[in-house]
């Protein structure tokens, strides 16, 4: 295994991306088989740097890093050169995109790679799961890995043991539980020290929301809020705005909710209907929105709606920072102009999802984010960059969570007198599922760092959200294959994963806007 050459293969699947951007790049943008399946290839090739980073960084890595990440690779190119997973029944086949001949050269050049018996790696990366090892992860900074450490006991005490039963009764996370993140500083933890906040990175946003999010969705996606919302007051908001706002969401005083999407818009936020009208000293918002999270036990709405009527798409829109009574089980909306019903969903619950009613809200005459009418749009574009990469970072914990799952399960489940860990098939899902999860959270890393530098990263953001939501669905699939008929029972943890798992495809952004988003962007140079 140490003889393959990993930054040879790198080097020739770099080739191929590029000349899948050439062959593209004269392909019309209405084929979006052929541009989102661009964008695959890129995020595939950049999930390969990654993790040769990750090895470098740790010195070459450890002996399961380095079966971990021959397996990625294996994998990543065997697809890239005979047919790229874009969704369950859709597979990108080099010849869709001209380049079969590119193809035969790259697995030509990765012979001894693809061509090679994995079976034993496989075998090996799952003992060692078994036994108890795990990857590195240390971040090569003492701040980082305590943090981690902090939230990942936090987790372990606070969220692991009471998750399930949450799911199952549909309960709101505990206030308790609420007010026990915002003392260890989730809701603040990029917000501006200036503000209230910790004024820390997107790396720490990430590993606080791994780890949130692998002991429940919901907890990790709690912070998903205030990280918009503090997003869009701190690079948007009036002074005034910063000084009110931002203090009372970084202690988890004020629980943001984002109100964006219509019923029959989705993506398509340049049709959107809900309309704020200046009277007197107050805005008047009338409209519909659905599919909010969290929307009752909310204090604030950063509510996006068409305050130019005549002003077409875009540019007639507004953010407005709405405040709002919070809601009780017994009066969920008691805000006059404002009602709601809960959409029941299959899993990512803890917070709930509702359809939004507004008749003749009012919200006071300084909600107007920044100041300035029309800005909406490209005020929220702004704070996608984030919400998307912590999105990828949720999806790494629930992909983390499914494969403790299968291996717990496939520890201490006997048949035909032996553990199902012992098993080929199952020990193969385990090692695939460690791979990806592993290329999955290098990428995501990545994305979080260049947002760190300041730079546009609209397509790094993608990518990992792109690659840790497909992560996420295949690991949680995998682990409640390996539990057989008792993965389809709701008592057992992995029903519940695998229904947290499906969202993450979908919303900040489907896998189809996502890959257009990474294609066009590609396609313009802008990486």
């Amino acid at each position: 295994m140490d003889s393959i050459d990993l930054g040879k293969v790198l080097g020739a699947a770099q080739g191929y991306r590029d000349l899948a951007r050439a062959a593209v790049a004269e392909i019309p943008a209405t084929n979006q088989r052929a541009h989102h399946g661009f964008a695959w290839i890129a995020t595939s090739v950049a999930a390969l740097e990654a993790v040769a980073d990750w090895l470098a960084a740790n010195g070459g890595g450890t002996g399961l890093d380095r079966q971990v990440a021959l397996l990625g690779f294996a994998e990543t190119v065997a697809q890239l050169t005979g047919g790229l997973p874009m969704g369950q029944n859709e597979l990108l086949r080099p010849g869709d995109l001209g380049l079969g001949p590119a193809a035969r050269d790259l697995a030509h050049a990765c012979a001894d790679l693809v061509e090679g018996d994995h079976a034993a790696t496989r075998a090996a990366v799952a003992a060692a799961l078994a036994a108890g090892q795990w990857l590195s992860e240390g971040l090569h900074d003492p701040e980082l890995d305590t943090i981690r450490d902090q939230f990942r006991r936090f987790t372990e005490a606070e969220v692991l043991p009471h998750a399930h039963k949450w799911h199952l009764a549909n309960a709101l996370i505990p206030d308790a539980t609420v007010q026990a993140m915002a003392d260890l500083g989730t809701f603040g933890a990029t917000i501006p020290e200036e503000f209230g906040g910790l004024g820390l990175s997107k790396l720490v946003m990430c590993l606080i929301t791994e780890e949130l999010s692998r002991g429940w969705i919901g907890a990790g996606s709690l912070g998903t809020r205030s990280e918009i919302a503090g997003e869009l007051i701190a690079m948007g908001g009036t002074a005034e705005q910063k000084q009110y706002w931002l203090p009372r969401i970084a202690s988890g005083e004020v629980l943001p909710t984002a109100v964006f999407t219509e019923p029959d818009t989705g993506s398509d936020l340049g049709s959107l209907q809900t309309r704020a009208r200046f009277d007197g000293d107050e805005w008047v918002i009338d409209g519909a929105k659905t599919w909010i999270t969290h929307a009752s036990r909310s204090d604030l709405m950063t509510l996006l709606c068409r305050t130019l009527p005549d002003a077409k798409g875009y540019s007639g829109l507004s953010m407005l920072l709405v405040p709002k009574p919070r809601g009780t089980d017994a009066d969920p909306f008691p805000a006059e102009g404002m009602s709601g019903s809960e959409i029941e969903v299959l899993g990512y619950r803890g917070m709930r999802e509702y359809a939004l009613q507004f008749d003749g809200l009012r919200a006071p005459g300084h909600a107007l984010l920044g100041g300035e009418q029309g800005q909406g749009f490209k005020q929220l574009m702004r704070t996608f960059e984030a919400a998307r990469i912590q999105t990828a970072a949720r999806a790494v914990g629930v992909a983390k969570r499914a494969l403790e799952l299968g291996l717990d399960y496939a520890l201490s489940r006997k048949q035909f007198g032996q553990a199902l860990v012992h098993f080929p098939r199952v020990a193969d899902k385990l090692a695939m599922s460690l791979a990806d999860f592993v290329l999955s959270r290098e990428l995501t890393y990545a994305a979080a760092r260049a947002k760190d530098t300041g730079k546009r990263c609209d397509i790094e953001a993608g990518m990992a959200k792109l690659l840790a939501a497909r992560a996420a669905w295949a690991n949680a699939d995998a682990s409640l294959q390996i539990h057989g008929g008792n993965g389809y029972a709701l008592e057992y943890e992995i029903s519940r994963v695998l229904c947290d798992a499906r969202i993450l495809n979908i919303f900040e952004g489907a896998a189809e806007i996502q890959a257009q988003v990474i294609a066009r962007g590609l396609l313009e140079g802008r990486n």
